[in-house]
């Protein structure tokens, strides 16, 4: 398998200029109600994401794994542009895999929305074991872009 059939990347153009856009997805609390995979239940009072290096907690659930949290460490962090982070089990390194949202305007009034799962650096043997990538489907992300839009109000 390359790295490339470790990762799935969705795009949509949505009618809300970038800014709109980055308002709700720089805001952990709100991610719950973009999650097109239904794991996503709530962040840990967490601030705005704002820098590379910040780290977020998030509570989540999965059949597979049942109730459990995330620090979410931001690796990538450009205003109204990108947002990345990896996520690993909470108050563990992050194992490897990581989300990233990007932002390109597309004339004054919509923007393309990029968003990419890329699990091609999970190397942990037990890790990879333990969880069945790719744990979020391409329809569950397509969901994240339509949830996306519906949040900030398109």
């Amino acid at each position: 398998m390359t790295n490339e059939d470790k990762k799935i990347e969705v795009e949509r153009v949505i009618d809300q200029p970038a800014d709109v856009l980055f308002e709700v997805l720089s805001n952990p609390q709100r991610h719950p109600e973009i999650d097109g995979s239904g794991m996503v239940r709530a962040d840990e009072k967490t601030d705005r994401i704002q820098e590379v290096g910040q780290v977020f907690r998030m509570n989540m659930h999965n059949d597979v794994l049942g109730d459990y949290q995330t620090d979410n460490v931001v690796t990538g962090y450009e205003h109204n542009k990108l947002l990345a982070w990896k996520t690993g089990m909470a108050d563990k390194e992050p194992a490897g895999w990581q989300w990233v949202w990007e932002l390109e305007p597309e004339g004054p009034g919509s923007t393309i929305v990029r968003h990419t799962y890329d699990w091609s650096g999970v190397t942990d043997k037990g890790v990879l074991q333990r969880i069945p990538f790719p744990l979020i489907s391409q329809d569950a992300m397509q969901e994240s872009l339509s949830r996306l839009a519906a949040a900030a109000g398109s």
